[in-house]
């Protein structure tokens, strides 16, 4: 059994069948990780949808920015952008399913076997793995939830931008989505920078790629991730 992990698919379905052709993937046997933003900018975001979630237990899924901005436009919620690419699955017959399976895939999936963990973009130097997990499970009971657009009506924006054990509300939930779902830099006591998206190097003084903060908690673990096109 292999397990392969894939960075966003934006709805490039085509590119990502070539892509399984060349791996040899074989759904009995083995299984494809999904860093996150399966949809968006790409021109075949219902048909990605419907593949990874056709594949079941061969493929495990883990929420980006894209996808959460879906169940936003999905429930009426959400800003159009001026790359989306959203419609097709918005108006499709099974719409509503679609959005019922996607609202119940996890922010964090951790396989102690492999030894990996997998989130979107990223950790916040902070937070231990114990830490991760138990938010991920917070935001993800949040999501699955009947009123989870109490949340998502309010997602967007860029504060708080420091963790502290206090936040309460949409405070917390905010954070919690945007360190698994856009963070890039933070500086070295965990601050969030959500506006930079340059490769590294780029950046202000003071900002760090969170993997490069020096004694993160998670340092010793191993964590696959996506959202960061420019690294």
């Amino acid at each position: 059994m292999a397990t392969y992990a894939i960075g966003d698919i934006q709805g490039c379905f085509d590119e990502l069948q070539q892509l399984l052709l060349q791996l040899k993937f074989d759904s009995r046997n083995d299984q494809l990780w999904f860093c996150g933003d399966l949809v968006n900018r790409g021109p075949k975001s219902l048909e990605t949808l419907r593949f990874v979630k056709a594949l079941g237990d061969s493929a495990v899924t883990v929420l980006g920015n894209h996808d959460l901005h879906l169940l936003a436009k999905a429930g009426g919620f959400g800003k159009q952008l001026k790359q989306d690419t959203l419609d097709e699955i918005i108006n499709a017959p099974d719409c509503d399913e679609l959005m019922h399976w996607l609202r119940h895939q996890p922010l964090l999936h951790h396989d102690a076997e492999l030894g990996y963990s997998m989130v979107h973009a990223g950790l916040p130097p902070q937070w231990d793995l114990a830490t991760a997990l138990a938010c991920a499970e917070e935001m993800e009971s949040k999501l699955r939830a009947p009123d989870y657009d109490e949340f998502i009506r309010v997602m967007y924006g860029n504060q708080p931008d420091q963790w502290s054990d206090e936040l309460t509300g949409i405070e917390r939930w905010r954070f919690i989505t945007n360190v698994f779902t856009r963070l890039r830099f933070c500086s070295a006591d965990g601050r969030l920078n959500l506006k930079a998206k340059g490769k590294p190097g780029t950046q202000k003084a003071g900002l760090l790629p969170w993997f490069d903060v020096p004694g993160r908690k998670t340092e010793n673990d191993r964590i696959v991730f996506g959202h960061w096109s420019t690294l």
